[in-house]
């Protein structure tokens, strides 16, 4: 082994670079983080060469002629200046790493101007070196990065397809497009554009503009503020019945901050569980969160974070987005006036329980605290008034009776019953078009959160069994979830190791064979002993429900419909299938040529 030698200036900074400096993606993401910091309303990025050249312009403050050779030095930075600022980060970049790691693996050329000057200033980098001169150019940063990973042939040799480290670079703007919707962005791959958004401020307009225009027609707006924590949540959350194939459409930001979220992505996975099945919905959410409560400086491409309290975050995220898809957001809205600010309390969910307990303790904790996540004031609104003669008073209760009727006769009229399509469907005329509902899962919804409430469900004895044939392990896991099975309705006997009978079952579900029963309840708690309730839950509820190939009267079909309407979530059934869908009239007038 040699002796112990000084590492030069160069060489120090292409092993920081290894750490900052993965990828394209790398690249562009610190750069365009400066220009966000820098107060830009308009950032261009242009790739060629590969992902080897990045050119990326905005109209930010600029760079300080006197501190443009500081910039680009290590751990240089206008961001923070003591300790204690790094508890408190309120920007996106603070290490000041990025630019000296760029300049010492690529050749760099920097244009920028400031409004307090009338001319800019141009520095050139090449392995660490930087020259200065003066130039003209308008207020802003032009950022222009040249043969990337040149001087370092093996991280070269490492790279992905030109088309692989393009779509990583792609996906990095979308995101910066959703949370900065009043920044004007364009992305270019060899000269043609990719994305280009205009800025406007409008989340949903930025959504229509990078993404197809259908997502918009599919979310639901998340908004809760928490005053006295300074927690506040805000974005949109797709309804369960238009759900992805994989987590890559889950946008969540910290203080506008892209991070990858344990406690975030579970609180949002605990309130589609029961929604969606095996897909997940498409996500955007920003938490605004105190600096001094949340750690950035944790990993080098800071996508972590740690929280000073995450089981009030969780329970926050948790809370925000079950109001959202119960439709709670909209009613805040309309009664702003009537309701205060302390109109809801959070429940309290241990994420430690969730994170690191058993299934069944955790969905039992979080059933208890999710009847309490939402509770309202009574306040005595009653004013003094004069007393009313008894013509009076029965004249306006007549008069109230009226109203009434023509109310509700005008609800049973907007729900407009065409038929039933192959004994299975619904048709519904609706206001923006066709609405095809599923009977069996629409009813199911219905009976699932309605069991979900009940204190006590109605059993049906029976004095007449089948005797059902079961095996050993099926009667020991029959015998070890009895107590669950009965406050569900079910009491099993066992005649002997393998003969088994219902003595009890839920009332909705006494006309079905005993048989059918058990095996349905021995299929859904198999092998997922923990969440073993929900399961029971599930299968009662679907046991209930009118089957497909049923044929139904108009009445019977009105009663469907009207119990569905009340559901909470009446998106999807238990098991995540979707409810309904809606054809819209232009589309129907369309394909037939005519004038919607």
């Amino acid at each position: 082994m040699g002796r112990i030698v000084q590492l030069s200036k160069h060489l120090i900074n292409q092993i920081a670079a290894g750490e900052v400096i993965e990828r394209p993606y790398s690249v562009v993401k610190e750069l365009v983080e400066n220009s966000v910091d820098a107060g830009a309303s308009r950032i261009s990025i242009e790739i060629s060469n590969e992902c080897r050249n990045i050119r990326i312009a905005d109209n930010g403050s600029g760079i300080h002629p006197d501190d443009i050779l500081l910039a680009f030095s290590k751990h240089a930075t206008s961001k923070i200046s003591t300790s204690e600022d790094l508890y408190s980060v309120k920007t996106m970049g603070f290490r000041g790493e990025a630019l000296a790691s760029i300049i010492s693996i690529s050749k760099l050329t920097c244009i920028t101007r400031t409004k307090d000057f009338d001319c800019g200033t141009k520095v050139e980098c090449e392995n660490s070196e930087v020259k200065q001169a003066k130039t003209g150019c308008a207020v802003g940063t032009i950022m222009e990065v040249r043969d990337l990973f040149y001087n370092i042939p093996a991280r070269l040799k490492f790279l992905k397809s030109a088309k692989t480290e393009f779509a990583y670079i792609s996906e990095l703007v979308q995101s910066l497009t959703l949370v900065h919707p009043d920044i004007a962005f364009e992305l270019k791959n060899n000269g043609k554009i990719v994305i280009k958004t205009t800025g406007q401020g409008d989340t949903l307009q930025t959504l229509k503009e990078v993404f197809a225009e259908d997502i918009s027609k599919n979310l639901r707006k998340v908004l809760k503020t928490d005053k006295m924590s300074g927690l506040k949540l805000s974005g949109y959350v797709s309804t369960p019945d238009y759900m992805r194939a994989s987590k890559k459409d889950y946008y969540t930001y910290v203080n506008s901050r892209i991070v990858k979220c344990p406690v975030f992505q579970k609180a949002i996975d605990m309130v589609y569980k029961n929604l969606i099945g095996s897909r997940y919905p498409f996500i955007i959410l920003n938490l605004e969160i105190p600096p001094e409560d949340v750690d950035v400086n944790v990993h080098p491409s800071k996508k972590e974070v740690r929280y000073k309290n995450p089981n009030q975050v969780f329970n926050f995220i948790y809370s925000a987005v079950d109001m959202a898809l119960s439709g709670i957001v909209e009613k805040e809205k309309k009664e702003e006036a009537e309701i205060p600010d302390t109109a809801y309390v959070s429940g309290s969910i241990d994420l430690n329980r969730i994170f690191n307990k058993p299934r069944e303790e955790a969905e039992k904790q979080e059933k208890e605290d999710k009847e309490k996540i939402i509770s309202f004031p009574v306040q005595n609104t009653a004013k003094l008034k004069p007393e009313k003669s008894p013509e009076t008073a029965k004249s306006e209760q007549k008069t109230f009776e009226q109203t009434k009727f023509i109310e509700e006769k005008h609800v049973e009229q907007e729900e407009i019953i065409i038929g039933q399509y192959r004994k299975t469907y619904i048709l519904i005329e609706r206001e923006e078009g066709l609405e095809i509902v599923d009977q069996h899962i629409a009813e199911e919804r219905y009976i699932y959160e309605k069991l979900k409430k009940s204190k006590n469900i109605d059993c049906q004895l029976l004095f007449i069994s089948d005797v059902l044939p079961v095996s050993p392990s099926d009667k020991e896991l029959l015998e070890v979830n009895k107590d669950k099975l009965e406050k569900f309705g079910y009491e099993i006997d066992f005649l002997s190791d393998t003969e088994a009978i219902f003595r009890k079952v839920p009332q909705l579900i006494s006309k079905v064979s005993p048989k059918e029963i058990l095996a349905d309840i021995l299929e859904n708690i198999s092998g997922n002993i923990d969440n073993i309730e929900e399961s029971i839950l599930i299968t009662t509820s679907c046991k209930a429900a009118v089957k497909a190939n049923t044929y139904l009267n108009r009445f019977q079909m009105q009663e469907i419909i009207k119990n569905w309407r009340t559901c909470e979530k009446p998106f999807t059934c238990p098991h995540g299938r979707p409810i309904s869908k809606i054809i819209e009239h232009k589309d129907i007038a369309k394909f037939f040529q005519r004038n919607a």
